[in-house]
């Protein structure tokens, strides 16, 4: 179900740079959620698995199903919404899954996401945003006008943009060092940039849906691309500082202002 995945010389130098110990792995399967299910498979292949859990006081009752599930103690790896490939810091060592779903995508642009996904596990951050709002996921959901599964993409779109404030700088500096992903990582912002057009118009005038919108500004804050409004404002040192307490007051304000 799971094989180990060859590394090209600059991806390998990356994992030993940013996350030495990690595995990367081709999934036989693909998933939204890898389920506890496979766990005695992925154990043919790690050390050890030692599930995260999470108070289940941080998950509203409505929450999706996923997110009770991601703060129990069973062992659950990534999330619908999370692409072709995702991590997790739960096995020992490390782990990346690389997914089905990405076969004929370019192999520079799956590196890419590779090498993003060693980049994060090198960081002390949370690996799902759960960690990351903790018990202010709770006033997340009483902070916006939104129903549970699109309270659950805003969240996972204000992590993201968290994610890549803090990663942005690494990807920038890989110029004249790792130039291949560097060079990738210059085309996906500028392949995101003509779709940030009019997004602050639509946004305002219903024709895109906040969550969608939300989900598309917050992914360029990993890229040197300009952040389109309200979103700029999570391009910030003060969100880098303050975290998921900035995030919660940033949504109130703003929905407060498209009312």
């Amino acid at each position: 179900m799971f094989d180990r995945r060859e590394l090209s010389g600059d991806l390998a130098a990356v994992r030993d740079e940013y996350a030495p110990d990690a595995l990367v792995l081709d999934s036989e399967g693909d998933f939204g959620t890898l389920p506890p299910s496979v766990a005695e498979n992925l154990l043919a292949v790690v050390d050890g698995i030692d599930p995260l859990s999470y108070p289940e006081s941080w998950v509203p009752a409505d929450a999706p199903e996923t997110l009770h599930r991601i703060a129990s103690d069973e062992f659950t790896v990534g999330a619908p919404g999370d692409g072709g490939v995702a991590w997790t810091r739960q096995t020992t060592p490390p782990t990346v899954f690389v997914k089905p779903r990405l076969e004929g995508s370019p192999a520079g642009f799956i590196d890419f996401l590779v090498a993003e996904a060693l980049v994060e596990i090198g960081t002390d951050l949370p690996e799902h945003f759960l960690g990351f709002f903790e018990e202010g996921y709770a006033d997340l959901s009483e902070a916006v006008p939104l129903g549970s599964a699109d309270t659950y993409q805003l969240a996972a779109a204000l992590f993201d943009a968290y994610v890549g404030l803090h990663t942005r700088e690494t990807f920038a500096a890989w110029g004249g060092e790792y130039d291949r992903l560097h060079d990738e990582w210059v085309d996906a912002g500028e392949r995101l940039e003509p779709r940030l057009s009019g997004l602050s118009s639509d946004v305002a005038s219903g024709r895109t849906g906040f969550p969608d919108a939300a989900e598309l500004a917050c992914a360029t804050v990993k890229h040197d691309v300009e952040v389109p409004k309200p979103f700029d404002a999570l391009d910030s040192a003060a969100y880098k500082e303050h975290g998921a307490a900035f995030a919660v007051r940033w949504a109130e304000r703003t929905f407060e202002a498209l009312e």
